[in-house]
């Protein structure tokens, strides 16, 4: 039990002048220049599971010999505080990894939100979202899934089983049960089709492996993959190890961060 009581009106009581950690406020806290290289796309990002979608799927784009798919990559420590610097913010004003910024567009175009790249791209160079309506929303559908669905795992269950100071049982109970449930329905399509939408490689493939795919691997948090009995998902798993071979999946988790200072 706990003697926590809720306050009629909620305060910050940790406030304070970092340069990073959360604040109950938006917007850039310095002043900051980014690098601007010559490629097509700059990428300002990190390696975690939503930061990998976009290298990724520049990689994929790049092993169809889609030279106009070249980027720069930088890195945005979030530890640091980085996404709260005035040009990342001037890009994506959330202040979340990753974003972008397409300049072989006049004038350059902005981007941000993983899922809104991945659409970005994908409908750009007309590879990995299928045009047909059916099939395409079929991919959005999955797409938007995992945007809505990620929080769970990597907020909820992520949060509470590796990175809070306490283990707490109402909390870890009730994640794990909501990203087990998403397991088991990822385990189930993936029993009736070859890939996540369909008979055919997507940005659906893209975002989910990227969450639940590392999940599965075991390299998001140790000691998920036994807490989560994820090897009774087969189906899952299969898929999982499958897509992991492709090279542009491969080239996309190595990508090398360039320093924006």
């Amino acid at each position: 039990m706990t003697d926590y009581k809720l306050p009629d009106v909620w305060t910050w009581e940790d406030e304070n002048n970092n340069k990073g950690g959360n604040r109950p406020t938006a917007g850039s806290r310095f002043e900051q220049k980014l690098p601007v290289g010559s490629a097509p796309f700059q990428v300002y990002s990190l390696g975690t599971p939503n930061g990998v979608k976009v290298t990724i799927l520049l990689e994929e784009l790049k092993e169809l010999g889609i030279k106009d798919a070249e980027y720069d990559l930088y890195k945005i420590n979030i530890g640091e505080g980085d996404q709260f610097g005035s040009d990342f913010v001037s890009i994506n004003p959330n202040s979340k990894i990753p974003a972008m910024v397409d300049q072989s567009q006049t004038p350059n175009i902005d981007v941000f939100e993983s899922g809104s790249i991945l659409v970005y791209l994908a409908e750009k160079f007309g590879e990995f979202l299928p045009k047909d309506i059916q099939d395409k929303t079929e991919v959005l559908n999955w797409l938007f899934w995992q945007v809505g669905s990620g929080p769970f795992v990597g907020g909820g269950f992520g949060h509470f089983f590796h990175y809070a100071p306490e283990k707490l049982k109402y909390p870890i109970d009730r994640y794990t049960m909501e990203t087990k449930r998403q397991l088991d329905l990822l385990d189930k399509v993936l029993a009736t089709r070859e890939f996540i939408a369909g008979d055919t490689y997507s940005i659906a493939d893209i975002a989910i492996w990227s969450w639940y795919g590392q999940l599965v691997l075991g390299d998001l948090y140790e000691g998920s993959a036994e807490f989560l009995d994820i090897q009774s998902y087969k189906h899952l798993v299969e898929w999982t190890h499958r897509i992991a071979q492709r090279p542009g999946v491969k080239k996309g988790m190595a990508a090398e961060y360039k320093a924006i200072d």
